[in-house]
């Protein structure tokens, strides 16, 4: 398998703001200011604690591509992101070890336009891997 290393751990929430102050109770602090995806019709906002990064995902429209997992799953933990060296090798590997793409590398607003795509996996469930 490919070297991957965590970039954070996707957080689905109904209710950002909410969420963004609990996690702030705990001690996380707010990375970057809260990011509108258009793309994927959610705002984001990333948190970080002792090394740790959470990405709170909430969608804004019905339309988005989560909010099927928020009816679903509630306010839960639902994907970790990694970041590889070698993106392209790292989704051949993935992909060859039976991780399933759900979508094609797309940019991400709120990691500066970075290209991700999301896979899974029927033993572990979403991951999401940085380009």
């Amino acid at each position: 398998m490919p070297s991957l290393k965590i970039h954070h751990i996707g957080y689905l929430v109904k209710k950002l703001e909410k969420a963004k102050k609990t996690f702030e109770s705990l001690g996380y602090l707010a990375e970057q200011d809260t990011v509108r995806d258009e793309i994927r019709k959610v705002d984001i906002c990333f948190l970080i604690k002792d090394g740790y990064r959470v990405e709170l995902v909430s969608p804004f429209s019905e339309e988005s591509v989560v909010s099927g997992l928020l009816k679903k799953y509630k306010n839960a933990p639902y994907h970790i992101c990694y970041e590889a060296d070698d993106p392209e090798t790292a989704y051949e590997e993935l992909t060859a070890n039976g991780f399933a793409a759900i979508d094609t590398p797309t940019p991400a607003p709120a990691l500066n336009g970075c290209k991700v795509v999301f896979l899974t996996s029927p033993v572990i469930g979403m991951i999401e891997l940085i380009y």
